[in-house]
């Protein structure tokens, strides 16, 4: 939501100036902040400490392979191998028990949603509808995209849940509390005005 309405060029001058700040904030950085970066660049640098998540993260989805084990087959994850299985590394689990294809599926049912909300966030009757069903659909887009990404090495391990899918407690909630919004939202194109 930040950045809609943003010039592309004053984007560029930003991301221009925060390039060139990198090096002033390594330098910033305590020590703690570089390992936990350095360990998401190698995390076989500390395999059994910070770079155990990923390390058995990676294990998994690569043993699911295109088909997967078999439901509940998983050896990763049902023997507890991967920490925080059913919140933070369920797509591992799915990616292990299901394979390529369900990770595929999985995200086929995502994309489905991020264009059902851009759709309703685009039809809305005012501006206020329609910055709000970008913002939810964004949002959840960034969770899950950050969630898989997390889970694939490609982000530091956070806790973010996948959204609509795993056990997340408070952000099930606001997750659902959002859904429930965008739905209002697109019901609301039919509603006139007098």
């Amino acid at each position: 939501m930040l950045f809609v309405g943003v010039k592309p060029s004053s984007l560029l001058v930003f991301a221009g100036f925060s390039l060139s700040a990198l090096p002033l904030f390594w330098y910033l950085m305590k020590g703690y902040q570089r390992q936990r970066i350095l360990t998401l660049l190698d995390p076989s640098r500390d395999p059994l400490g910070a770079g155990y998540h990923i390390i058995q993260a990676k294990i998994a989805v690569g043993s699911g392979q295109f088909w997967g084990k078999g439901f509940l087959k998983g050896t990763q994850g049902q023997l507890r191998f991967i920490p925080e299985h059913h919140t933070d590394f369920i797509f591992t689990v799915l990616a292990e028990e299901w394979g390529f294809v369900g990770g595929m599926l999985l995200l086929a049912l995502f994309l489905c949603f991020f264009l059902r909300g851009l759709s309703v966030a685009r039809r809305s009757r005012d501006q206020f509808g329609a910055l709000l069903g970008f913002g939810i659909t964004a949002t959840v887009f960034w969770h899950v995209a950050v969630n898989i990404a997390m889970v694939l090495g490609m982000l530091p391990v956070v806790g973010i849940p996948l959204p609509l899918v795993s056990y997340g407690g408070s952000s099930a909630v606001v997750t659902m509390a959002s859904v429930g919004i965008l739905l209002n939202v697109a019901m609301r194109k039919f509603v006139f005005q007098k």
